[in-house]
């Protein structure tokens, strides 16, 4: 069966476990990234460092924001085309991808070496972390080309319907960052910068890895030399679509700088520690969602397109079934064993274990509900309404999230930056809900009447 005809036809359950599963290992390797640098340097180096990686978490949020602000704005857009029988189109897109990300890589580079110590000190680096966090930044930003090229084009390798070359592109960053790791580090002792010299390699890898695939033979879609410059009305409608994601991916970075605020104000420099362990353990939950989303993601684009609502209909069903199962289990986990997640990163520091072991299962106290609220968000982008996609995404991560950031913990002080998560994590799920059941009784009514 033709890669972007099996969409519209085969079994839906078949088809999402074929797009997600590489997916999910995609995802779930990707995060991989993050924890094994923060085990191997609290291992290595110790609980400060970890803060160090902590405050630039949001300029590594910033960079990803604009790969998925092309990478997944351009894989929707492409998905509907292929749907609507418009292969020229879709070709002239991921050309368009490709630049553009090479593009904002290179500013970004430029602008984060000019500017990167005001930065971190606003986000909170006090003296005892700040040489960390510069270390270790200045470093990550001199790869930024690779990981936005190689996650952004990664994107559109499952638009392309070859989910599993996209699985072997995060894993041979994973696996040679993994090997990198502990080499840089204890062996060339190379410290917090070692961490960060194996993470670009890494990345450099898996951007090789995705251009060898859409200039060579594999793919169904190719990069033409005559579509390599870029179009308005395409820039346009990849930023349309890409916004959501992107604003999320902002939103959580000016999340993480007020937490980081907030963590040092409340809790001091092991706190923002504690907080960096948490992302990684939820970051290891949450991009299995994230996977499954990125399986869903053309099957409902192209069913979408094609105007088969049924189909449309059982992808969701059965990808909020599957994310919430991911949440309920990771919940189970965090909830019985929370010392033993948090010694995983460091054995000795008993302040950090207990700290974070306290933080851990309240933060992350509403997860069997979170599987849902983001698949549903991803709904609406998946079917070109980033409206409504933006909306629900930055009511978990900003509408409702910074205002509780704000405002509990002048009142419960450490424990108030725990309950803000949990709290914001429930309210908008309960919104979600309503969203998603308007947008379904739409759906009917269409069906109903044979209008599109």
């Amino acid at each position: 069966m033709d890669r972007a005809k099996q969409l519209g036809e085969e079994r839906i359950g078949r088809l999402l476990l074929k797009f997600s599963i590489p997916a999910i290992v995609g995802m779930i390797v990707n995060a991989l990234y993050n924890i094994v640098d923060r085990i191997f340097v609290g291992q290595g180096v110790g609980s400060l460092a970890i803060s160090g990686i902590a405050i630039t978490f949001p300029i590594t949020t910033v960079i990803m924001a604009f790969g998925m602000l092309v990478g997944i704005g351009s894989t929707a857009l492409v998905s509907i085309r292929l749907g609507q029988q418009r292969r020229d189109e879709a070709e002239k897109i991921v050309a368009n991808a490709l630049i553009l990300l090479v593009i904002i890589s290179l500013i970004l580079t430029v602008f984060g070496l000019l500017y990167k110590r005001p930065i971190l000190r606003s986000f909170g680096a006090g003296e005892a972390v700040i040489k960390y966090a510069d270390d270790y930044i200045t470093i990550i930003l001199l790869g930024v080309i690779f990981q936005n090229v190689g996650f952004g084009m990664n994107n559109l390798i499952r638009a392309d319907a070859n989910p599993k070359t996209a699985m072997f592109t995060m894993l041979i960053g994973a696996i040679a960052n993994t090997i990198l790791d502990p080499i840089f580090i204890f062996v060339f002792h190379q410290g917090i910068k070692g961490a960060a010299i194996a993470t670009i390699i890494s990345q450099a890898l898996s951007a090789a890895w995705v251009l060898l695939y859409f200039f060579g033979k594999r793919s169904m879609l190719k990069i033409h030399r005559k579509n390599l410059y870029l179009k308005k009305r395409i820039i346009l409608s990849i930023f349309s679509i890409g916004i959501s994601p992107f604003s999320m991916q902002l939103a959580a970075s000016v999340v993480t700088i007020i937490l980081n605020r907030s963590l040092a104000k409340y809790g001091g420099d092991i706190s923002i520690a504690a907080m960096g362990i948490i992302n990684s353990v939820s970051m290891l939950i949450l991009m299995p969602i994230f996977g499954i989303n990125q399986g869903a993601q053309p099957i409902i684009g192209y069913n979408y397109g094609a105007q088969k609502y049924d189909r449309v209909k059982k992808t969701l069903k059965l990808a909020i079934i599957a994310a919430t199962s991911i949440c309920i289990v990771g919940f189970i986990i965090v909830e019985l064993f929370p010392v033993s997640i948090i010694s995983i990163f460091n054995r000795t520091d008993n302040e950090l274990i207990k700290i974070g072991s306290n933080g851990i299962r309240i933060f992350l106290a509403m997860l069997p509900i979170i599987g849902f609220q983001i698949v549903s968000s991803n709904y609406f982008q998946a079917v070109g309404k980033p409206k409504h996609s933006m909306f629900l995404s930055l009511s978990r991560q900003v509408i409702i999230l910074i205002p509780l950031l704000l405002i509990l913990p002048r009142i419960f002080k450490l424990k108030g930056v725990w309950l803000a998560g949990p709290s914001a994590d429930f309210l908008s799920s309960l919104i979600t809900a309503i969203f998603l059941y308007v947008e379904i009784r739409n759906l009917n009514h269409i069906q109903k009447n044979g209008a599109h």
